[in-house]
């Protein structure tokens, strides 16, 4: 599947490509020329993030969230700056072929060329989607009002399609057209079937609802939901879901959580760190509250677990979804670590089902407590002694035989990785999904 989907996305670049040379004029290619190309990249390229982030079951699976994230972000960059690209050649290809300056080649776009309007509506839909994307303005927001603000690139691609049918001439064939369409076509398709009935469907055909809300340590809840027939949900232990728990106002707001133990046939548990005000929430539902779900994703599973010796590392909430695969994977007795970071002791949750793991598997708890030893490194003051490799070796002097999961914050979480590839943990056998948006 994942060679599958790079080359339809190689090809329908070449395909666009091949579209544009077959539409030259028959005099040397000019500015006008190069924006069309930036344009039909761009719209390709949109295209292609759009279904990549369609939630397609097959791509999740083959890829992750984590890949699929960072192919969304690469995209929409390049296809961002082709587009403004576009914008810029259009715009002084048009001005020198009428005598006339940018501004008002621009204002006769708008008041002359049909479609023009609309499509600069788009262009500033796609503007803002962009710019609340940018990292430092995206920590400033709610998950929730950035989930919606990014819902505007659909409206942005949409609002350029009259500009293309009426201006463009990449319509004009045949076999122009049928391309163009079927990608506008898989993409809209893909969106309406996984983005919005898949979750619809499983929500109506489960029925989740809170069962009940327990505090795991301070500032730190589990939900327990129950629902019907979840083993055909077919979720994984390591997975996640967007939650919208139907509390009252804002109560359609979703948030990503993921499992913290493993999924049964009639209950599921999530665990929230409650920092914000959607997560605070969480720790007052009552039971009976209604849940609806999109779902499940991510491929952080015992699917890729090689055999073994596991080490695990988790910090604060991100512990949550190796607590579930510490009870799913088959190693076996004694062969699993999970290495647990917190600045405080009372931050430590799920003792009892640590204390049951340890003795039952034979897993090993490394509890890593106290303020961080220095930037960049993922040990606590207390080892200050030691450096991040070093400490690595001492855990574990055969890591780089071990399968490796690794989960929380993103800065913490790159220097475990950072560090285990020094001591030479081969790519295959480290396993992380980011969960953050």
């Amino acid at each position: 599947m994942r060679t599958a989907a790079k080359l339809f996305a190689a090809s329908s670049l070449a395909v666009a490509t091949v579209l544009w040379v077959l539409g030259l004029p028959t005099s040397a290619p000019g500015l006008a020329a190069a924006g069309r190309l930036a344009a039909l990249w761009s719209t390709d390229l949109l295209l292609l993030q759009v279904l990549g982030m369609a939630r397609i079951p097959w791509l999740e699976r083959a890829f992750g969230q984590d890949s699929l994230g960072r192919w969304h972000r690469w995209t929409g960059t390049a296809s961002f700056a082709l587009l403004l690209a576009h914008v810029a050649l259009a715009l002084v290809a048009y001005a020198q072929r009428t005598g006339t300056d940018p501004a008002r080649q621009m204002w006769a776009f708008l008041t002359v060329y049909r479609g023009m309007v609309p499509a600069t509506l788009g262009l500033l839909a796609l503007v803002l989607v962009t710019a609340t994307s940018l990292r430092p303005v995206r920590r400033r927001l709610r998950y929730a009002t950035w989930h919606l603000l990014h819902l505007y690139a659909y409206a942005g691609i949409a609002l350029a399609i009259p500009h293309e049918l009426w201006l463009g001439s990449d319509f004009g064939t045949p076999f122009a057209s049928a391309f163009w369409w079927a990608m506008y076509g898989a993409a809209a398709g893909s969106t309406v079937v996984f983005r919005l009935g898949m979750p619809v469907w499983r929500t109506l055909r489960h029925r989740l609802r809170v069962d009940r809300v327990v505090e795991e340590a301070p500032g730190l809840v589990s939900v327990y939901l129950r629902g019907r027939r979840l083993d055909r949900l077919r979720a994984r232990a390591g997975q996640f879901f967007v939650w919208r728990f139907l509390d009252g106002e804002g109560g359609w707001r979703g948030n990503p959580y993921s499992l913290s133990g493993p999924p049964r046939a009639d209950r599921l548990r999530i665990t929230v760190k409650t920092v914000g005000e959607a997560t605070a929430r969480v720790a007052e539902l009552r039971s009976g509250t209604k849940v609806v779900i999109e779902g499940p994703y991510g491929r952080m599973t015992a699917d890729t677990y090689r055999g073994g010796s596991v080490t695990m590392f988790g910090c604060g909430v991100g512990v949550t979804p190796l607590l579930a695969l510490l009870w799913d994977l088959p190693y076996g007795h004694g062969r699993a670590t999970l290495v647990y970071r917190t600045r405080h002791a009372q931050d430590v949750a799920f003792l009892p089902e640590l204390e049951w793991l340890a003795r039952e598997r034979g897993v090993r708890l490394v509890p890593l407590v106290g303020p961080r030893a220095a930037p960049g490194s993922w040990l606590p003051v207390v080892y200050a002694d030691y450096d991040d490799i070093a400490a690595l070796r001492s855990l574990a002097p055969d890591l780089a035989d071990h399968d490796v999961y690794v989960c929380g914050p993103d800065p913490w979480t790159d220097a475990v990785l950072r560090a285990a590839r020094r001591v030479g943990v081969p790519a295959p056998r480290l396993h992380r999904e980011r969960f953050a948006w």
